[in-house]
């Protein structure tokens, strides 16, 4: 301990003497241990540390020279300064065997206490020094040690560089995070360490390079970087520079926090931001499509709010069905259930044949309200518009192709429409995107829809040729709008078949020729090549297809187009970033104006 005095032993068999040393000796902070003979006194230094011994060279049984050669042979008391005392005249035989034994003075009695005191005063300063610095070291090896537990423990890989590059210290965290032992990489430059992705390594180097070529400084720096198994990760290095002052040379320390997954998680948000804000706003789009259509069909205000809230729920529904499952595909007798339960359906006259089929999240969107309407026209003109009709829905699924049909019984007697309205012109759109085969029968008995519907990608090649072959299926281009002899032809990309449908009418009344709707890029890029349009309106997004490859292939063709989509600016193609945008909902003075703005670029000469 610091403030415990330190200790001197004195030897001497005479009782006299030893009082006469105790008197002598009386120094602030120094305490005078006393023993007879060389036995007690090697008994004593088991007990103490001494900062210095007085050994009497004449003592029976063990003189001094003795003594001293057992303090020298023995690990605790080799490093004990020792005087010698004797009141023997010695010569220079005995005084050389006294320094032969370790000893650092000899004196000769009776003692000179003045000179005793300054000898003694010397030994206890150095003693006080070697306490002083051995605490210090203590301190040091403890601070030292926290230091590298820290480091050992730390969540971050923690290393150090020095002024040459070198790597001189690779914590347990740096093996633990990045997979290499302290033997892979102590004593490499930093250009040969295995860690080192191989498109970032200049950059690194050069980055500690600057940071040791100047004063102290703290800097982030990003690079990647390959863990022992070869997986390249992204990464922040924390890194704190030293300059070099004397003897200490510059240094680097680096704490490396591993960011891949935090960037996946950030690059992930951003999508599902962009997704969710999409989805929104293709809602909304479909909605106000919903209004749109209906409102140009409905007889009445009341008409309209009816058939509006009646579609309105339908989506409501299908939508809280889905958002159940987590957007899992949906059975159809549950989106029959719904309608049952919104009154669309009458339970008691319904009659259902048909195994549960799990439809796809968009697709069942869109059935919801084919259901929806079927039922509407049969509450209106059909099987339900009496008290005794009655709708039979049969369905099968066969080589993933879904065939059902709507058949109504027991209503007034039956007529083709005069005019189209939107339920019609809903149910046989709606399915276009999926490559349905939509038919109607308006027999006279009652009305038959029959649908046919391919479920997945795997459906056999003929199986999706045949429901091409109908009246409602593959798009087409219209005939020209009487009105403009010279009209253009707009490609229409979408995928969602009523803001298409409300896209292509804004279109036609805007002069134009619509084409499409494509549903998706290799749709898309065969009309493209078929009926070479003027001009073109894009989706952001074909139900997760990026629209990169059709904006490509209408640039190169110099052809005009925008983008019509729910996603911000940055989940649009980089490369066309510059070309208009017409944000989900829009107005339909919006479209003509997008358009007019195209068909200028269409008009201006060649630059």
């Amino acid at each position: 301990m610091l403030n415990e005095p330190l200790k001197i032993l004195a030897v001497d068999d005479i009782r006299e003497n030893l009082l006469v040393l105790e008197a002598a000796l009386d120094q602030p902070g120094v305490e005078l241990v006393t023993v007879s003979s060389g036995f007690e006194a090697l008994e004593a230094m088991l007990r103490h540390d001494f900062a210095l011994a007085l050994l009497d060279v004449m003592m029976p049984e063990m003189d001094g020279f003795e003594l001293a050669e057992l303090m020298r042979g023995t690990e605790r008391t080799r490093a004990v300064p020792i005087i010698f005392l004797t009141a023997l005249a010695t010569d220079e035989r005995r005084r050389f065997r006294g320094y032969e034994a370790g000893a650092v003075d000899y004196l000769l009695k009776p003692l000179d206490m003045v000179e005793l005191n300054s000898k003694v005063a010397v030994f206890v300063e150095l003693a006080r020094q070697r306490r002083e610095i051995a605490r210090q070291r203590d301190e040091l090896g403890l601070a030292l040690g926290r230091l590298r537990a820290h480091g050992d423990n730390s969540p971050l890989a923690v290393l150090e560089i020095d002024a040459n590059l070198r790597i001189v210290s690779w914590y347990r965290s740096a093996e633990r995070e990045i997979g290499f032992s302290a033997q892979d990489v102590l004593g490499l430059k930093v250009e040969d360490a295995p860690f080192l992705a191989p498109a970032d390594r200049p950059g690194f180097v050069e980055g500690m390079r600057a940071l040791l070529g100047g004063e102290d400084r703290r800097e982030t720096q990003v690079h990647s970087f390959l863990r022992a198994g070869g997986a390249l990760r992204e990464g922040e290095w924390y890194c704190s520079s030293l300059a070099g002052t004397g003897s200490r040379g510059a240094s680097v320390m680096i704490e490396l926090l591993d960011v891949t997954e935090r960037h996946r998680a950030e690059e992930t948000q951003r999508l599902l931001i962009g997704e969710l804000n999409h989805r929104v706003k293709n809602t909304l789009a479909t909605v106000q499509a919903i209004a749109s259509q209906g409102f140009r069909h409905a007889r009445s205000a009341e008409d309209f709010q009816q058939s509006f809230s009646g579609r309105l729920q339908s989506l409501a529904r299908a939508h809280s069905l889905l958002s159940a499952t987590t957007w899992e595909p949906a059975g159809l007798r549950s989106l029959i259930a719904d309608q049952v339960v919104l009154g669309a359906l009458s339970e008691e006259r319904l009659r259902l044949s048909g195994p549960d089929v799990d439809l796809p999240p968009e697709l069942a969107l869109r059935f919801s309200l084919i259901l929806h309407e079927l039922a509407t026209n049969a509450h209106k003109y059909g099987a339900f518009s009496n008290e005794t009709g009655t709708v039979a829905l049969d369905w099968s699924l066969t080589r993933q192709v879904l065939s059902l049909t709507w058949t109504e019984r027991g209503g007034p007697p039956v007529a083709v429409p005069e005019r189209r309205g939107f339920g019609s012109t809903l149910i046989e759109s709606s399915m276009k995107a999926d490559g349905a085969r939509i038919a109607a029968d308006y027999a006279p008995e009652g009305v038959r829809w029959q649908l046919d519907l391919p479920l997945g990608d795997d459906v056999p090649a003929e199986a999706v040729q045949k429901t091409a072959e109908v009246e409602t299926s593959a798009p087409a281009v219209p005939a020209p709008v009487p009105s403009t002899p010279k009209a253009l032809k707009v490609l229409i990309v979408e995928d969602e078949p009523l803001v298409a449908m409300e896209l292509m009418m804004e279109i036609e009344d805007s002069g134009a020729i619509p084409i499409g709707p494509a549903t998706s890029c290799e749709q898309a890029m065969a009309m493209i090549r078929e009926a070479a349009p003027d001009l073109a309106l894009l989706d952001g997004n074909l139900n997760g297809e990026r629209i990169d490859a059709v904006a490509d292939e209408l640039a190169s063709r110099a052809t005009p187009f925008a983008f019509v989509s729910g996603y911000d600016r940055r989940h649009l193609p980089d490369r066309h970033n510059e070309r208009p945008m017409l944000g989900k909902p829009f107005l339909g003075r919006d479209v003509g104006a997008i358009v007019r703005q195209l068909a200028e670029e269409v008009a201006a000469p060649a630059g």
